[in-house]
């Protein structure tokens, strides 16, 4: 069986693994200078805290600028703030502008300062130009590295001028056609440039449908727009129009990615940069936040079975099926949360649909709520020989079913609205929404009918 790209990648890292136990680090050297920066930066990543500065040391020339845009955040900034500022200047140098614009911006205000007066003005300029834009907007993901052309000239005229370059930026798909203030036009696919009469003008042949994208538009709403229309490339224009820079298919690949990482890791209250191998107590104090208010909410459903501290103590078996109401709940919940989270992140809700879909959720839980009511029913009239509490918990989960449905509607989109990210807050508010409604449901009920 041929070997895949994984399991050289595996068999590279066991390899870098030994070599570092028994400290042949010119063993480590010699394979690292194999690997893609990718995979090097993989590598970091994986590794326990004490290997890490070793195999970053071990790093040789424009490979350490590769690998350190590959790491993550909390990576990037943890080998950062062990340079100095001459030092980072140097190695950013071989990287892309928005990618040097990512990696300051996490770094302290004054250091930053130190780093840009390191580089040599023309650097600067250009990067205090991306800098100014949000990281999130597609400013902060354009690279002023483009290729313009004017659209009276002749194809040929315009191949002699790409000749001049001694390269072009990387995934050039189109070449950008400006006015003569450099106000966006249209876009010449190079397959076209290569392929028509030379004698041919950039005006007959340029695509004037596709527009630009404004510096102010939301790196979400720029992944989407690639996503649907199969770019590779695309112009950035600023307010006036002017061309300021393009976005690449590898700067949307990133922004899908941490998209993913951050519906992932919010779901349990983490942030998406959280390094895997993050000592022990950094770890403890990240996650003690979250923990503290699962704590809170949990207080509050305990404080609504204590209100019924009474009826539990009459029938017994109340206490042993409250679980099954109150996590059956929480699941209807958390699937419809993460169904409109989804289509959020999506751009798929607006107030056109959001009604159908509320409608849709509280029919769908109403179903399930009746279909698992008489399962439920059934089972623990049986167990407990007493049809009374076969029919509370069956209206309980009824009632609870619908209730997590609506909410795990209603939940994400209220929150958008005021500014709270759904996939941070969304969870911990739903499992108390459907812990006090199912605990309050079963045992007002079981109250009412045994009172």
């Amino acid at each position: 069986m041929t070997p895949t790209a994984h399991d050289e990648h595996e068999r590279s890292r066991d390899s870098i693994s030994r070599a570092l136990e028994t400290g042949t680090l010119r063993d480590v050297r010699r394979l690292l200078r194999k690997l893609e920066p990718g995979d090097v930066a993989h590598i970091l990543e994986s590794s326990p805290p004490r290997y890490r500065h070793v195999l970053w040391q071990l790093l040789e020339g424009s490979q350490e600028a590769e690998v350190l845009n590959e790491l993550g955040d909390e990576l990037q900034l943890d080998f950062l703030q062990t340079m100095e500022p001459d030092r980072v200047a140097l190695i950013t140098e071989e990287l892309d502008d928005d990618d040097v614009a990512d990696i300051l911006q996490q770094l302290p205000e004054a250091f930053t300062q130190q780093v840009l007066q390191a580089m040599d003005e023309q650097d600067r300029a250009r990067l205090e130009q991306v800098m100014v834009y949000d990281e999130d907007t597609a400013g902060g993901l354009m690279n002023t590295d483009t290729i313009t052309i004017r659209a009276d000239v002749t194809l040929d005229v315009v191949l002699r001028y790409l000749r001049r370059h001694e390269e072009i930026p990387e995934m050039t798909d189109t070449l950008i056609v400006v006015s003569r203030d450099d106000r966006y036009v249209g876009l010449l696919p190079v397959r076209t440039l290569l392929v028509s009469d030379p004698g041919c003008s950039v005006r007959e042949l340029m695509l004037t449908h596709r527009k630009a994208i404004p510096t102010a538009m939301p790196s979400d709403e720029v992944a989407r727009q690639f996503e649907r229309n199969d770019w590779v490339s695309a112009p950035v224009v600023g307010e006036e129009g002017h061309v300021v820079g393009r976005i690449t298919i590898d700067d949307v690949v990133d922004v899908i990615r941490d998209e993913g990482d951050h519906s992932l890791m919010s779901l349990a209250g983490l942030d998406e940069d959280d390094d895997t191998f993050a000592p022990a107590l950094k770890t403890a104090r990240r996650r003690a936040v979250w923990l503290g208010v699962n704590l809170l909410t949990a207080f509050i459903a305990a404080s609504v079975i204590n209100l019924f501290q009474g009826t539990i103590e009459k029938v017994v078996a109340l206490a042993v099926l409250m679980p099954i109401v109150a996590s059956m709940g929480g699941i209807a919940g958390t699937q419809t949360l993460t169904v409109l989270i989804r289509a959020l992140a999506m751009g798929q809700v607006n107030r056109s649909n959001a009604q159908w879909l509320i409608s849709r959720e509280l029919l769908a839980g109403a179903v399930n709520g009746i279909m698992w009511a008489v399962i439920v029913a059934i089972a623990a009239a049986t167990w407990f020989g007493d049809t009374t509490l076969g029919l509370v918990i069956a209206a309980a989960l009824i009632i609870n079913l619908v209730t997590a449905g609506v909410t795990g509607a209603l939940l994400p989109m209220t929150l958008q609205r005021i500014n709270i990210d759904p996939a941070l807050a969304g969870g911990v508010v739903l499992t108390t929404v459907t812990d006090v409604v199912g605990f309050l449901s079963f045992l007002g009920l079981a109250t009412v009918f045994y009172g």
